[in-house]
Formats: C-alpha cells, structure tokens, sequence
C-alpha cells in the first residue's frame, strides 16, 4: 500500500495596492486573513485590493 504524506499549505493571496500600484503575492492564514486589513508588502498602505485568480487543487483521489 503506497505511503502518503500530508502536505501543509497556506493560503496565498494576490493583492494590487491602490497607492503604489504594486502586485503582490501574500500568503497570509485564515486568522491573520480575519484579523485586519491586509498590508503592501513595498509601501505598509492599508489600501489594497485583492485580484481574483485561478487555483489548484491537489487531492489524492483520480478523477
């Protein structure tokens, strides 16, 4: 029987800010998603919008 090992990922979220017109991707957990807003990594500006993209999903089950 094959072995499988559990794989631990978090969340990563893609962010444009509004004042510095960076992109960034930001990897944040459901708690600390919840707990306030979000922060540009380049410029600390409060002021961000998250971009909706594609995702992935792994399972272990064939379709």
């Amino acid at each position: 029987m094959p072995k499988f090992t559990r794989r631990l990922t978090m969340p990563m979220y893609d962010y444009t800010c509004l004042d510095c017109g960076k992109e960034s991707l930001i990897v944040l957990t459901l708690k600390e998603r919840s707990a306030g807003p979000v922060k540009c990594p380049a410029c600390g500006s409060t002021n961000v919008r998250q971009i909706y993209t594609s995702f992935v999903a792994h399972t272990t089950k064939k379709s």
